[in-house]
């Protein structure tokens, strides 16, 4: 029986718990094998083939292929894996951010520096005993 997870219902927030880990567990093991560099050399030489090597989902390794970084965190990445993929290209951390939210590096940069975005969630009322 799946725990209770009040969390479960923040506005465009995936939650990487236990259900996401087990879910994305290759993809996260393939991400964490890019930190050899032969291994990202391999990638880069045939993303496709090495992909192919790991036993993730044909849906995980398409969101690799697309560098849809939002779709591999629905898909069981965490983000702190996902980076390694951004760093094989070449991009930082903050470029990855700002990709992911549809703004630029310069446009995420200047939100972050200025408080990040207004949150629009509310955690519900706890119960009055």
């Amino acid at each position: 029986m799946p725990l209770d997870k009040p969390y479960k219902d923040v506005p465009g927030t995936t939650i990487f718990d236990a259900d996401q880990s087990r879910k994305g567990y290759w993809l996260n093991q393939f991400c964490m094998s890019l930190m050899k560099a032969p291994n990202r050399e391999r990638f880069k030489a045939d993303e496709r083939a090495y992909l192919d090597e790991w036993p993730m989902t044909e849906e995980q390794k398409q969101a690799v292929l697309a560098r849809d970084l939002n779709r591999c965190i629905q898909l069981g990445g965490n983000i702190y894996f996902l980076a390694k993929i951004g760093a094989t290209d070449g991009k930082s951390f903050q470029q990855m951010a700002g990709s992911m939210t549809g703004m630029s590096e310069e446009e995420y940069r200047d939100m972050m520096i200025g408080g990040g975005r207004p949150s629009t969630w509310t955690p519900p009322a706890k119960e009055q005993k």
